[in-house]
């Protein structure tokens, strides 16, 4: 796993966030926070409060949109949307 990756998941976004604020306190440059289906929108919000709120140097650098094919439970292959949204910190 890459150190300057946030991968949003099902937590509060807060968690999320100060994540974000603790790899650019290491010193990295740019951080991608990445998510998948349901929870892009948590990342959008994670995103937008390191930009405004949290790391107020920082902007966003780009996104990218995609789609993942996954096998749910039943054995079928299905077809998730991700995002990755890159900020330059």
């Amino acid at each position: 796993m890459e150190d300057n990756v946030v991968f949003v998941g099902k937590k509060n976004v807060m968690n999320y966030v100060m994540a974000g604020v603790t790899e650019i306190n290491k010193g990295e440059k740019e951080i991608h926070i990445k998510a998948r289906g349901r929870s892009i929108s948590t990342a959008v919000d994670v995103a937008q409060l390191l930009v405004t709120k949290f790391a107020k140097g920082s902007k966003v650098k780009g996104v990218e949109i995609g789609r993942d094919e996954v096998q749910s439970d039943d054995g079928n292959k299905i077809n998730v949307s991700t995002i990755d949204i890159s900020i330059n910190a």
